[in-house]
């Protein structure tokens, strides 16, 4: 996977403990407009420190562009941050 690292707008909803599950992500694409993806699959969730911040870390699957994608979308809990960070 490659390092991506850009902002991305996405739809979760929370479970009664607060966990967040992500069902669509978008982003603005190469050619300037917004590209909507669905998340198939959740495959791995854990927690990490960067810098000190903690950080959910969500490894999923999705057909872009008619091709099974595997990426890594990143919430960053103390600024409210999603981020595209693997693809």
């Amino acid at each position: 996977m490659k390092i991506v690292a850009k902002p991305i707008d996405i739809a979760v909803w929370f479970d009664c403990e607060g966990t967040p599950h992500p069902v669509r992500f978008r982003m603005v694409g190469e050619d300037k407009a917004y590209e909507t993806y669905k998340i198939d699959k959740v495959t791995m969730t854990y927690m990490e420190k960067i810098a000190g911040n903690p950080t959910m870390v969500f490894r999923c699957k999705s057909f872009i562009k008619e091709v099974e994608k595997l990426y890594e979308i990143r919430y960053e809990i103390n600024s409210c941050k999603w981020i595209l960070f693997k693809i």
